[in-house]
């Protein structure tokens, strides 16, 4: 096995087309499933079964949209069947309210204990395990199975729990916080490999390998002889699927947003995204008729965010639309905004970025400086990178590219060359059976 290293991903990859690998994939979500973490695995998951490689995934029952279970897949609390070529077992998810805490956490603990014991009755042998985070207790199950089936684990981060829910103050109790970085640092160590999405993640997920023992009476310290590689790659983006079209769209037309310039935030309403920031700056704006703030997304804000709508003419709030129409919900919008909180630079990448690149068009990122979304949109020439939670800075950027009309066309038209130089999603599957190979071997 490797010595604890950060590698960045890197498209040159050394690949023998004979060999294929067996996964065993534990993901939260996978499509039809909406949650944005279903549609990265399930592109994954297809570009590896494209290339001849076996690939079972143990999931939840599509719940996401409305968090409870979708209609069409109700009765039954485990669903065996197939994604593409791949094999598929499905889980009853435990669905509860976004807004309690308490309450996710014994939903993701009841879908934990579940996808382990699907796990361990899947014939194997597999030459490798991929656990994806968040939830953090996947770790775990992972880290079970992996020894089940006597192959490397890797686990994949997309948030780093509890940095993100601390930071935000989801997460205040200095005895659960001491908990949950023990488990997240315990977690870790246990696994061959951890993938993230950023150079900013890494040094995150490294510093912590790095710093002391958090063992405890009940819970010692696991220790291994070698730590884990920590290797970055970024999720991809699909450029066939989102392209660039003619901003007067359907959906423009639906929500009766005529010719008024829309500027967008397409996302998860959650605690991390600072719409606090959007709201201000429609307020801002609130006697300007050519300007429209449009929200498009679900979560634990959405609530909020429509309250606000209905006292503010210049404010449009949609709910989550299907997959299919991304790329004509992206088109509509002139001007996208990427809020992310204070602090959270480090601990989370705002993937959407990629999307709204993809679609050629402009971003203003208000979020902290040197993150990696603020690299992409700067070196891309895509947009204006504008400090966290600083609303005189967020409605100047605004202001300033709603003004320039040419200039605007210019950043939408650099970002999607950026976007098609990118990733796609057969490089990251090939990574990850390239690491697999190596970890095995």
């Amino acid at each position: 096995m490797a010595t604890s290293a950060c590698h960045r991903f890197a498209f040159a990859m050394v690949w023998d087309e004979d060999l294929t690998v067996r996964l065993l994939i534990l993901t939260p979500h996978l499509l039809p499933d909406s949650a944005p973490t279903g549609e990265v695995v399930s592109a994954i998951v297809d570009s590896l079964t494209a290339e001849g490689h076996d690939v079972h995934v143990v999931t939840s029952l599509p719940w996401y949209r409305d968090h409870r279970i979708e209609d069409e897949w109700r009765g039954r609390l485990v669903r065996r069947g197939h994604h593409g070529a791949a094999t598929v077992t499905r889980l009853y998810p435990f669905p509860v309210d976004k807004g309690s805490l308490i309450a996710r956490a014994m939903g993701f603990i009841g879908l934990t204990g579940l996808a382990t014991l699907a796990g361990m009755t899947i014939r194997g042998p597999f030459d490798g395990v991929v656990a994806v985070s968040p939830p953090l207790t996947f770790g775990t199950a992972g880290w079970l199975l992996a020894r089940r089936h006597r192959c490397p684990l890797v686990f994949n981060v997309q948030d780093v729990f509890p940095d993100v829910a601390v930071t935000v103050g989801v997460i205040r109790s200095p005895r659960a916080i001491r908990f949950f970085r023990w488990m997240e640092r315990t977690t870790y160590r246990r696994c061959d490999a951890v993938t993230v999405l950023s150079d900013d993640l890494a040094t995150n997920v490294e510093a912590k390998l790095a710093g002391p023992e958090l063992g405890s009476v009940a819970q010692p310290v696991v220790r291994r002889s070698v730590r884990p590689v920590v290797k970055v790659v970024p999720n991809f983006v699909d450029v066939d699927a989102i392209r660039p079209a003619d901003r007067m769209t359907k959906y423009r037309r639906e929500q009766g947003l005529g010719d008024r310039t829309v500027v967008m935030y397409a996302g998860n309403l959650g605690h991390s995204q600072s719409l606090d920031l959007l709201v201000g700056a429609a307020d801002r704006h609130r006697d300007r008729p050519d300007l429209v703030y449009v929200v498009n997304g679900g979560g634990v804000r959405a609530d909020e965010m429509r309250r606000a709508a209905e006292v503010r003419s210049n404010l449009v709030v949609v709910d989550y639309q299907p997959r299919e129409r991304v790329s004509e919900v992206l088109a509509t919008a002139d001007l996208h905004l990427v809020p992310l909180s204070t602090g959270l630079g480090v601990s989370s990448v705002p993937s959407k970025t990629y999307s709204i690149l993809a679609a050629g068009r402009p971003v203003v990122a208000s979020i902290d400086e040197g993150s990696e979304v603020a690299r992409v949109v700067s070196e891309a020439g895509a947009g204006l990178v504008v400090p966290p939670d600083d609303l005189d800075a967020l409605v100047t950027a605004i202001e300033d590219l709603v003004a320039d009309p040419i200039a605007l066309a210019g950043m939408g038209d650099a970002g999607r060359q950026w976007a098609e130089a990118w990733s796609s999603p057969r490089q990251v599957a090939l990574t990850y059976a390239d690491l697999i190979l190596e970890l095995a071997h």
